[in-house]
């Protein structure tokens, strides 16, 4: 399991719900390079709908989904 030094950027939208946690998505994204990583960490179930479309439709790539309990995980390359 990598840690949240592994990645560029760590974005926790723990407790937040829609649109929040997509909203800080775009925001972080928007600072990013092209190329880097950012996690993100949520407990909103909107997200695994929400983050998956943000990323189809602005062109990045998400590298990686999962869920533990009410974690859910991100980790999502800028285009």
């Amino acid at each position: 399991m990598k840690s949240v030094s592994d990645y560029d950027h760590f974005l926790d939208t723990k407790g937040l719900n829609c649109p929040e946690p997509v909203m800080l998505l775009h925001k972080t994204v928007r600072g990013m390079e092209a190329g880097q990583l950012v996690k993100v960490e949520a407990t909103d179930p909107s997200t695994t709908r929400d983050i998956p479309k943000f990323c189809q439709f602005l062109g990045h790539e998400l590298i990686d989904q999962s869920q533990q309990d009410d974690l859910y995980c991100y980790v999502i390359r800028k285009g």
